[in-house]
């Protein structure tokens, strides 16, 4: 399954998620590919719309391979790739990470940290996972925090990582698992990179439309 672009994928993902419309869910975009998509489903479903911050951990001389993520708290998410690698690099790794997280979290939401998950039904959405590893962590990162509710939302998946995901969440919605996965991109004929310019903008509209109602 190839999608026009992540509008289409949001879309499609909307009506899968509809059971949870006016339930006041709370949409987490993993940043910065799936906050269009996020939006999209926030607005269909009636949600509060946020981001969860991780950050893959890049492997030895290949920054590219993820050899895990990590959340805000500090907490590290492994995977197999990151069983065996040195416990100091995984340290500078994991530091360096965690000060991309606290910079992009004050140039988000300058003025608030993130929103409470706490008793709610929580959907985690991303464009695509490979590893699984970034999925991994955010939803753990979530789950820390108590939600009703932890769904996991994205467009396509690999086996391995669909399988991953579906191990921490409650309940998933994956469009399309399929067998030949090399890149997220490959399944999209649009998948144009998104900036935190961007990501910035939809988070501060919707905040300044819920402050405009209250």
């Amino acid at each position: 399954m190839v999608f026009k672009n992540r509008e289409e994928a949001a879309l499609l993902l909307a009506r899968r998620l509809s059971r949870y419309k006016n339930q006041s869910p709370l949409i987490l975009a993993i940043p910065r590919g799936a906050i269009h998509m996020a939006e999209i489903i926030a607005d269909i479903l009636g949600g509060e719309l946020d981001v969860v911050l991780v950050h893959k951990l890049g492997a030895p001389g290949q920054p590219e391979l993820a050899i895990g993520a990590v959340d805000e708290a500090g907490n590290l998410s492994l995977s197999v790739y990151g069983l065996d690698i040195d416990d100091a690099y995984l340290e500078a790794e994991k530091q360096a990470q965690l000060e991309v997280l606290r910079k992009r979290r004050a140039r988000y939401t300058p003025s608030r940290g993130a929103i409470d998950p706490r008793d709610r039904i929580v959907i985690v959405v991303d464009d695509g996972i490979a590893t699984g590893s970034t999925m991994t962590a955010a939803l753990r990162a979530i789950r820390r925090g108590k939600p009703k509710k932890l769904v996991a939302a994205v467009a396509v998946a690999s086996p391995s990582a669909a399988q991953a995901m579906a191990r921490e969440a409650d309940a998933t919605v994956c469009l399309s698992v399929p067998a030949d996965f090399y890149a997220v991109g490959q399944f999209f004929k649009d998948f144009s990179q998104v900036s935190d310019e961007e990501v910035i903008a939809i988070l501060q509209k919707k905040e300044s439309a819920i402050s405009a109602v209250s």
